[in-house]
């Protein structure tokens, strides 16, 4: 099943035959084919679809959830670190992104003035279903899971190698697109992300290439930090990061998911 958040452009103005511009709240839907339903429920019962529906055109996508974090683990394919200079670490490499990086599909990546180098990389990315801390090694982390979805994680790349640690490199605002929905039923031994810029192939990586698999990431996050519902999780970028520059489109392709579309834009243009 195909999730997502979504915000109706327009709904009927009462007891007028014209449509008026309410901007309703957010609310999720489920996706058939090319119209959405608004469904009820959450992550860790599941989604019962209702009655209202739209079609996808008259909607805005949003992020599919709200998390309190997004977890990233940094160096999860060797191809990435070897193309950074890096060891494969022996253990997974965590950082955060705070909420306030997130922007929707088709929203626009604003490329700080203050970096002169400014990098895509595509991830897949979990979302967390319920309360998860201190998982034991031979829990079974699927029911913590609701499925997988497209993540950016944009990198100031001159600035990451400044700095040392990673915040301000990963934490501009706009630099965590995540979306377009959210797949419910992932196989992820033959899920692939891919990166297309101005619709170049330039990423590509399965989910079993990765150092550390999902099972493993997220057990070990558990015991270090309590993720909660609509919590995100990026599992890694493969190789070929390289830079983005104004007005260039970057996609995210994950298989079974879909494409996260964003535009690039200098800060103050």
């Amino acid at each position: 099943m195909k999730l997502c958040r979504f915000q109706p452009a327009i709904l009927p103005a009462p007891d007028s035959r014209k449509f008026t511009e309410t901007h309703p709240g957010p609310r999720f839907g489920i996706i058939e084919g090319d119209s959405v339903r608004e469904a009820s429920g959450d992550f860790a019962s599941g989604w019962r679809p209702g009655k209202q529906a739209w079609a996808l055109k008259d909607v805005k996508l949003l992020p599919p959830s709200v998390p309190s974090k997004i977890v990233c683990v940094g160096r999860n394919y060797a191809e990435h670190a070897k193309e950074l200079g890096n060891d494969v670490p022996a253990e997974p490499v965590i950082f955060l992104k705070p909420p306030s990086a997130i922007i929707a599909p088709e929203e626009t990546i604003v490329m700080p003035s203050i970096s002169r180098r400014v990098d895509h990389e595509g991830e897949i990315a979990i979302i967390i279903a319920r309360t998860c801390s201190h998982l034991g090694t031979q829990e079974d982390v699927r029911p913590f899971l609701a499925g997988i979805t497209c993540l950016n994680d944009v990198t100031a790349r001159d600035l990451q190698k400044t700095d040392g640690q990673w915040t301000r490199a990963k934490g501009f605002d706009t630099f965590c697109p995540f979306g377009p929905v959210l797949e419910t039923e992932p196989n992820m031994n033959v899920a692939v992300v891919e990166t297309f810029v101005n619709g170049v192939r330039k990423q590509s990586g399965r989910a079993s290439e990765m150092i550390f698999p999902v099972d493993v990431i997220i057990k070990w996050i558990s015991r270090m930090m309590t993720l909660q519902p609509g919590d995100v999780v990026a599992t890694g970028t493969p190789s070929g990061v390289g830079p983005l520059q104004a007005g260039d489109v970057v996609e995210i392709v994950v298989s079974g998911v879909g494409t996260l579309r964003n535009p690039v834009v200098a800060q103050g243009s």
